[in-house]
């Protein structure tokens, strides 16, 4: 049996957990903006019987989240202008 792809370890870690880009970059050995590329994909592919979910970017300053992209990790807050913001988190839950 080959092995699996990128995409289907990143879909199957989602499965089992949440994770930021970071989190999913540092485990899979691979930069932060592929696995956004590789995130993209893998929300498009899934079945009907899934849900790929987002919780947004948050800035640790002031609590904002309404982010323009909510799958992107935002270096700054256009907030408050801070540079203390959560990355995005990424989870696959089955309906």
């Amino acid at each position: 049996m080959p092995d699996r792809t990128t995409r289907e370890r990143i879909a199957e870690a989602l499965r089992e957990r949440a994770c930021s880009g970071s989190a999913l970059a540092a485990e899979f050995d691979v930069p932060r903006s592929v696995v956004y590329d590789h995130l993209d994909h893998v929300a498009e592919s899934l079945p009907q019987s899934e849900q790929f979910l987002v919780a947004p970017p948050t800035c640790r300053d002031c609590g904002f989240d309404d982010f323009d992209d909510p799958v992107n990790a935002p270096s700054r807050c256009p907030e408050c202008k801070g540079e203390n913001v959560e990355e995005p988190r990424f989870v696959i839950e089955s309906d």
